[in-house]
């Protein structure tokens, strides 16, 4: 431990001898003479709508088909790698300079915050030079002796992928149910472990999700089944151990394929719930968690175009609905009577605030809010309904309820960060008020906020919208145009982006980068309505957003067009594929990780996983209307014979979310159409999926690839 923490100390002496204090100049871009691939053309038309569209490199989906063309797309990816290697050979040690400065930031011997569950205290413990961790607990005290749940550190031997999708403790603290995934395909075997005795059960059931819920028996557990094919999750099955899993009862499938489904259990551990729910409505099931074998209850029908979900408490359930409520309100039905001719108002609608959930405790709730773009906790008492928010202080940052299994507690554990601020985890005492810090991210080798700035800036695009954009910078870094920026961005299926640490980014800051994330619509950064205008026919917005905050960033002299970079993973890797077909000349250099980017064959082909549940995002391309929409800014349809920008491409073999073939055969069409002389890199892990390695460290090296992409770009070499 003392070795690694003097290297990260030497290291961050070197970052800071070539920071922004001392001007980097660019130099002329060095590629070597190597040949890129050069895939073959096969006959392939779509005709649909009275449209015709040759595919040529359609082929490429044929691996998991196992047709006659599986060995020649293996081989066309392996000599894609080969050409990656090859043009990045030179960055190769300072590949392993930026692995071993990003990693030596990381406390190798860590420990989370412990949270008390009935009785024990739970917590995973990581050790130096080990990938994986360990699930522990001690009963009743910390200082009591440790068992030892689930040592993945050893379980994940002999495995290139290994993944735990969850692990749940039965009522009576006596057996675990865990999911292991080996394939990197987020297909879970869920198993049994004997606590007493630790001991493996026969039970296994194959192909779910992963999670596991206990009924108050100790014997029965609810889980989430998959479709071999799509991969859609499709039933809740009811499994008692020391039967068959094949004959596991079904106790709800859901119809409707554009839907997701699962189960869960409430915190004070009374109900169970399935939840069936799409973009734009939702339903919800329920049943005693001491009466297993009872039939679901619906708890509202579906409504069209209504979202509601649901939260127990003591007295009645508590239901955040977006029912004639656009940023969603909470509305309040006793136990008993649950459809929604019995809910009354809780806390009304708010056209500047959206509500994003609930934490239920005995005596409070926790409000999970969304106002100006920026996270909030509203804290409630349930006996007289008095309510008041916590304070954060900082311009842009992230605050959100971290792990609160306990139910009867008067406190609340929550998580902060901010783009200078490491993860962090309080403990606040909803009565008393006070707060405690209970653990912040250590980054070894000297990380001092004070040496950064962060920023919060509005960006107005060409319809006027502003767009929030937040920044963060090293001391010192100009705004002259001479600096290079990284812009990140996401927009899609209201996920929001919100402003986090990264100690791996600061390899980037401490050599002169400025880093910022544009928060786009199709987001929910700014409410329901910014996600309404970045989906379906109106997705437009999302490219255009990061486009003009681009520009945006050009015109403040943040940077120059010369220094501007992208970067967006799977729906952002599509952002990075309509971004270049719309505007390519902005950009120096982009970095597409599993990019979605051949969307109208994906989202026509309802054999691939997950196409159907996503027709409320992009729509339903047998439509006509929405095949030409989707034809408009698909970025393999929309590729033309012009200068693109320098590219890295990142895929997975075994990706579930977004196939591999959709990134490969954007590669080879740009390749074959495209003018000019900047490259196009294409990198295949030929052992994982669309979240990439599943160590700790492992995946920094796909950082670091990226890293030395843009440095090489930028003509920084150490």
């Amino acid at each position: 431990m003392k070795d690694k923490y003097v290297i990260g100390l030497i290291l961050s002496i070197m970052i800071s001898s070539c920071s922004s204090d001392n001007k980097v100049q660019k130099e002329p871009l060095n590629w070597p003479d190597s040949s890129a691939p050069i895939a073959e053309k096969k006959a392939h038309e779509r005709i649909i709508h009275g449209d015709t569209v040759s595919d040529p490199y359609y082929w490429m989906i044929d691996y998991f088909k196992k047709g006659a063309d599986s060995a020649q797309v293996v081989a066309y990816l392996e000599a894609e790698n080969k050409y990656t290697e090859a043009m990045m050979k030179d960055t190769e040690s300072f590949q392993d300079i930026l692995f071993k400065e990003m990693k030596g930031r990381i406390k190798e011997t860590d420990e989370s915050v412990p949270y008390l569950k009935n009785g024990y205290y739970y917590y995973q413990r990581t050790e130096e030079g080990k990938q994986y961790f360990k699930l522990c607990r001690k009963k009743g005290s910390l200082d009591a002796k440790e068992e030892v749940l689930l040592d993945v550190d050893k379980m994940a031997e002999g495995f290139a992928y290994y993944a735990i999708g969850g692990a749940t403790v039965s009522p009576d603290n006596k057996l675990l149910a865990f999911s292991v995934d080996t394939v990197s395909r987020r297909e879970y075997v869920i198993q049994f472990k004997n606590l007493e005795t630790g001991e493996l059960l026969a039970d296994k059931i194959v192909r779910t999700s992963g999670g596991s819920v206990w009924a108050s028996d100790n014997k029965t557990i609810f889980y989430t089944s998959k479709n071999p094919v799509t991969l859609l999750s499709e039933k809740i099955k009811r499994h008692t151990l020391g039967t068959d899993a094949g004959s596991d009862a079904v106790v709800y499938e859901e119809k409707d394929n554009t839907n997701y489904i699962g189960v869960s259990k409430s915190k004070n551990d009374q109900y169970i719930f399935i939840y069936s729910g799409g973009t734009l409505s939702s339903e919800t099931r329920y049943i005693k968690a001491d009466e297993p074998n009872a039939e679901f209850k619906v708890f509202q029908p579906r409504m069209k175009d209504v979202l509601y979900d649901v939260t127990p408490l003591a007295d009645k359930f508590l239901i955040v609905t977006n029912d004639n409520a656009q940023n969603f309100k909470v509305m309040e039905t006793p136990l008993d009577k649950t459809t929604k001719e019995n809910w009354k108002e809780y806390i009304p609608h708010r056209q500047g605030v959206l509500v994003q959930g609930i934490d239920e405790f005995a005596n409070y709730v926790a409000i999970s809010e969304r106002k100006n773009g920026l996270t909030q906790l509203a804290i409630r008492n349930l006996k007289d309904n008095s309510q008041h928010y916590l304070d954060f202080g900082e311009a842009a940052y992230t605050v959100y309820p971290s792990t609160n299994a306990e139910y009867n507690t008067d406190v609340i554990r929550y998580g902060y960060t901010s783009m200078v601020t490491p993860s962090s985890t309080f403990d606040y005492n909803m009565k008393t008020k006070d707060k405690t810090l209970m653990k912040q991210q250590e980054v070894l080798g000297g990380y001092d906020m004070k040496n950064y700035v962060t920023e919060r800036v509005m960006a107005k695009v060409a319809d006027g919208t502003e767009v929030p954009i937040s920044i963060v910078y090293k001391k010192g870094t100009k705004k002259d145009g001479t600096a290079p920026l990284l812009l990140y961005a996401y927009g899609s299926y209201g996920n929001s982006m919100d402003p986090s640490f990264s100690s791996s980014r600061l390899s980037l800051l401490d050599r002169g980068f400025i880093y910022a994330l544009a928060h786009i619509r199709g987001g929910e950064e700014m409410g329901r309505q910014w996600y309404e205008d970045g989906k379906m026919m109106k997705k437009k917005n999302t490219f255009t957003d990061f486009i003009d905050c681009g520009k945006f960033l050009i015109d403040q002299k943040f940077t120059a067009k010369e220094h501007l970079y992208a970067q967006g993973g799977s729906a952002g890797g599509l952002l990075m594929g309509a971004v270049i077909n719309m505007s390519p000349e902005i950009w120096n250099g982009v970095i597409a990780q599993v990019p979605f980017v051949d969307v109208v064959n994906t989202m026509l082909d309802e054999s691939i996983p997950l196409t159907t549940n996503e027709y409320d995002e992009w729509g339903n391309p047998n439509n006509k209307e929405a095949y030409d929409y989707m034809k408009s800014y698909s970025p393999y349809e929309n590729i033309e014979a012009k200068e693109y920008p320098n590219l890295l491409v990142t895929t997975g073999l075994h990706d579930s979310q977004v196939q591999y073939f959709e990134p490969a055969k954007w590669v080879a069409k740009l390749r074959a159409t495209k003018k000019g002389n900047n490259v196009i890199l294409l990198k295949t892990d030929m052992d994982y999926g669309h979240g990439g390695a599943s160590g700790r460290f492992d995946y920094l090296k796909d950082v670091a690839l990226s890293y030395a992409f843009l440095f090489k770009l930028e003509g920084i070499t150490k």
